[in-house]
């Protein structure tokens, strides 16, 4: 006799009003703008394509090496490097339309006015679901300064803001001393939701010729390394805002998902996992819809936030 199949748990999340099918996402610049991956996995079970970073004029990147491995970590210093707006728009964008999934279009600018127009300019253009605004690149002039700065965060979500009406996620740096600042500037601003954190401040030396393993020398480091880090700041950043808060860093099983879910992220961004093992995202969200199943829960909305948290212990009078 066989036993029937156990009903699998509604993975499905709304976020700025748009149902998505998993919490589960690419994250950008991993997976560039899904021709890659839609090789090696049904993109169907990802929750959304966030594509490479998009700007106005095409840019060429820093040179070689731009990556460099780590313990439990990869640094990057690719430089933002993609074909501009017209390009995307000719080339990429018609592509990005055709995948059974949500499309989640990065943008970067070197002024506010940049990623306005970026916006402005894209809202025309149909199968794109929302923006992701990436204040936050550690390997561009200027990107860390103005990342870190509660008060251009704010000044840029607003400019863009103004410049459409699709919902706008605000990614924020890691390498700040008061990144909830950050995101209640992006929130009063007007952005929709947070997704945090980008990489954080990383080099390499090589000890045989006494250089730098990165032609930029410093980059940015991701994957499990910065797990601990990326769940502190998401934690803080959930209880911070009102809005939905996206988990990013080192995701790389379901469990970490579920993780970065119980201390309050809406969904999560799989990244460097996927130069491993290109079906990652997809891995995780089946990984995360098996955990649900073992702790006996219906739907992920019942895991977020869900964080126990110790309550602090009275020391008593006097």
């Amino acid at each position: 006799m066989k036993t029937a199949k156990h009903r699998q748990p509604d993975l499905s999340v709304t976020i700025a009003g748009i149902q998505f099918a998993t919490p589960v996402w690419t994250a950008s610049g991993t997976a560039g703008t899904g021709e890659e991956i839609n090789q090696w996995c049904d993109v169907r079970h990802l929750g959304a394509m966030v594509t490479k970073s998009v700007s106005l004029s095409p840019r060429a990147g820093h040179p070689y090496p731009r990556t460099v491995e780590t313990a439990s970590g990869l640094l990057n210093a690719i430089g933002l490097q993609n074909k501009g707006i017209e390009a995307f728009v000719r080339e990429e964008l018609p592509r990005l339309r055709e995948m059974p999934t949500r499309v989640v279009v990065n943008l970067v600018g070197d002024t506010q006015e940049e990623y306005a127009e970026l916006a402005r300019r894209l809202s025309a253009e149909d199968g794109i679901d929302a923006y992701e605004l990436n204040l936050s690149c550690p390997n561009v002039e200027k990107g860390i300064d103005q990342g870190a700065d509660p008060q251009w965060v704010g000044s840029c979500t607003a400019k863009v803001r103004a410049a459409t009406k699709r919902p706008l996620i605000v990614k924020l740096t890691p390498n700040t001393h008061d990144i909830a600042a950050l995101a209640r500037a992006a929130e009063d601003a007007g952005a929709d939701a947070i997704s945090a954190i980008n990489t954080l401040i990383g080099m390499a030396v090589n000890h045989r010729t006494f250089g730098p393993r990165l032609a930029n020398v410093t980059g940015g480091l991701s994957g499990p390394a910065v797990k601990p880090v990326a769940l502190a700041l998401v934690y803080k950043i959930a209880r911070a805002v009102r809005i939905p808060v996206i988990g990013i860093g080192g995701i790389a099983a379901g469990t970490d998902a579920a993780e970065f879910l119980i201390v309050g992220a809406s969904a999560v961004q799989v990244g460097t996992a996927t130069f491993r093992q290109p079906d990652a995202a997809v891995t995780v969200a089946d990984e995360l819809s098996d955990y649900l199943h073992q702790k006996g829960m219906k739907s992920v909305g019942e895991l977020i936030g869900r964080f126990d948290a110790p309550k602090p212990k009275s020391t008593g009078a006097g």
